[in-house]
């Protein structure tokens, strides 16, 4: 039996370090605090036992666990990120235990009144009589992906401990910068050498997937022209109101804040400008690829129109693919899917097979030629002060792990 305080001990242990990425940065890792997270997961890996511990110039970090059966197994692996979203700050992270979580408030923050309620979050009221660690209310948790890296680190030294336990070669990596798109962008999939593997990123317990977003990230910039307000008619080009005109004019309805499911999206995060400039950032979502090309074409069409009704270019689109959806790479191999249903269901744990509306390591990888399915890790309300995460998801996960290296192993 996997021990909760040695799981507390060890996520408390990892949270408590700054990993967030950067994404306004060229380096890999994206910022250097990464690499304190990263030397200390290295080492730990070499302490309880892992072989061929290895961690490159840009912070990947990649370990064995040879098999202990004499017939020949799949080589499987397990990947988790280590950096934090840069949506919310990571710095300082208190982490919370909540034992025995009653049902009700918890209260992350009295003085600023940050309360985590079920009654918004209605999620929690399954966790009920359950351990949960949240934040203090002023940072988020890091339950992604560090609940994974836990989970994975966890699951190696219960094998090593436990050699009764029949297992194939097992590959682990941990990757910088997922949060920023750029997590699979140096992985060395052919030094890596699993047939398959399985990134350990999802959020509630159950969760298995193989399908996620085709994404891309869009840049529109709109030119104007300043001129003295006093006299401006005739002569002024607010590219403010321009720019307004653009985002009104895209589908109110298909946003983030309105879909749910395989519905895809335009996601406005980031607006920047004056009267001479304004920049919009959007990302683009959609889990079919048809409706994801015509997605890319309506913003298009729109930079065009506009442009065509002001009589001049006054508006630019650039356009770049971030992932792609992995369920093209998983459905030729379903049986790695199944083999994580099945460990899932031998553990009483009801499987929840959906999309993705993300994307992880795995989407990328997948393509890369290791396919890649997503379990759970347990966590919910990711990247933001209302982050938690049950330490009896943790322990399940860890066991999921467990459960697959066997099953992998008895595999004809």
């Amino acid at each position: 039996m996997i021990s909760k305080e040695h799981i507390i001990k060890r996520f408390i242990s990892y949270v408590t370090i700054d990993t967030q990425s950067d994404p306004n940065s060229e380096t890999t890792p994206s910022t250097k605090k990464q690499w304190d997270l990263a030397n200390k997961l290295a080492e730990e890996l070499k302490s309880i036992g892992m072989q061929e511990v290895t961690i490159d110039e840009n912070a990947y970090i990649m370990a064995t666990l040879p098999s202990n059966v004499k017939h020949e197994v799949p080589v499987i692996g397990f990947i988790s990120h280590f950096d934090t979203s840069p949506d919310f700050t990571g710095a300082n992270v208190k982490p919370q235990i909540i034992d025995k979580y009653n049902g009700k408030n918890i209260v992350l923050k009295k003085k600023e009144n940050i309360v985590l309620s079920p009654d918004y979050f209605e999620d929690l009221h399954q966790y009920k009589g359950q351990t949960l660690i949240t934040t203090d209310g002023t940072t988020l948790l890091g339950a992604d992906d560090k609940a994974g890296i836990c989970e994975i680190v966890s699951a190696m030294e219960y094998l090593i401990n436990h050699p009764e336990i029949k297992h194939g070669k097992i590959r682990v990596g941990f990757t910088p910068d997922e949060e920023i798109g750029r997590g699979a962008h140096k992985f060395d999939v052919n030094k890596f050498g699993a047939d398959w593997a399985y990134t350990m990123d999802g959020s509630q317990i159950g969760e298995l997937e193989y399908e996620n977003f085709n994404a891309a990230g869009a840049v529109v910039t709109v030119k104007g022209k300043s001129v003295h307000p006093g006299y401006a008619k005739g002569k002024m080009i607010n590219s403010l109101y321009i720019a307004q005109e653009f985002i009104n004019s895209l589908p109110r309805i298909e946003t983030p804040e309105h879909t749910e499911g395989y519905q895809g999206f335009f996601h406005l995060h980031d607006v920047n400008g004056n009267v001479e400039q304004t920049m919009l950032k959007y990302i683009i979502r959609d889990h079919d690829k048809k409706h994801f090309e015509a997605r890319k074409e309506v913003m298009v069409k729109l930079t065009n129109e506009l442009n065509s009704q002001y009589g001049r270019e006054i508006i630019s689109i650039e356009i770049k693919d971030q992932y792609f959806n992995m369920k093209e790479q998983i459905e030729p191999v379903m049986h790695i899917v199944n083999i994580a249903e099945k460990a899932m269901k031998e553990l009483d744990i009801t499987p929840i097979i959906k999309p993705i509306r993300g994307g992880t390591d795995g989407s990328q990888l997948s393509y890369m030629g290791l396919p890649c399915p997503n379990i759970f890790a347990g966590g919910h309300n990711f990247h933001g002060r209302y982050e938690y995460v049950p330490v009896e998801s943790m322990i399940k996960a860890t066991e999921v792990i467990c459960k697959i290296a066997e099953l992998t192993a008895k595999r004809k």
